[in-house]
């Protein structure tokens, strides 16, 4: 099974992922966050199986992200409603994300990546 990299194209974080990936003859299946969001299902699996907080999956410093104010608003809700904000548009989430079953890494860490090899 290929690993699965969920990413935005036009962001350069992910674009150093990609080369990361394709440098290191690493397999994945390419998905585009935004015309192929995750479900609410996919993502409660992936972030049950990261071991994560919920809030570590939100673009913090996505536009819109602070143009909703999800800062504060997030405060006041469950983790269920996180979850369904997210699965609602995939700007909101933090990118890229590299999923194989038990395997989630969220963000571009190379350090944390280099183990998968």
């Amino acid at each position: 099974m290929n690993y699965i990299f969920i990413n935005y194209p036009k962001c350069s974080t992910c674009q150093k992922a990609k080369k990361f990936l394709d440098e290191n003859n690493i397999k994945y299946t390419d998905r585009h966050i935004v015309t192929e969001t995750p479900t609410y299902e996919e993502l409660k699996a992936i972030i049950e199986a990261s071991g994560l907080p919920v809030s570590k999956f939100f673009n913090t410093s996505g536009l819109l992200y602070r143009s909703m104010n999800l800062k504060e608003e997030l405060k006041s809700c469950s983790d269920d409603q996180k979850i369904k904000l997210l699965a609602s548009n995939g700007m909101l989430i933090k990118r890229p994300i590299l999923v194989k079953k038990d395997i989630v890494l969220v963000g571009f860490k190379e350090d944390e990546w280099k183990k998968l090899k």
